[in-house]
């Protein structure tokens, strides 16, 4: 595959050549979707399983949730441990 990248504000241009399998799988995504080009099919495929290969990067409010969560978590039970046969326990129910 040929990739030729140029940036331009936040978009990347690339020429690539797609084996005939390929273009018949972003020719039916673009028709699907009612896309204009297989630019678009591609950002869309991509947008649909990429996450499946990396994971998204957590919005400022989810980490202030998650930071609030974790803080009352500490204020109640501090670093309280629990034995083997609390958890033992716990575990049954």
């Amino acid at each position: 595959m040929h990739i030729i990248y140029t940036m331009s504000e936040q978009t990347i241009s690339a020429r690539i050549e797609l084996s005939p399998l390929s273009n018949r799988i972003l020719a039916v995504i673009k028709a699907k979707y009612g896309l204009v080009d297989k630019s678009q099919a591609i950002n869309k495929f991509v947008e649909l399983y990429g996450s499946e290969i990396i994971e998204k990067e957590a919005n400022e409010e989810y980490v202030k949730k998650f930071l609030e969560i974790t803080n009352k978590h500490l204020a109640k039970y501090r670093n309280k441990k629990m034995s083997l046969k609390e958890l033992d326990k716990l575990c049954e129910a």
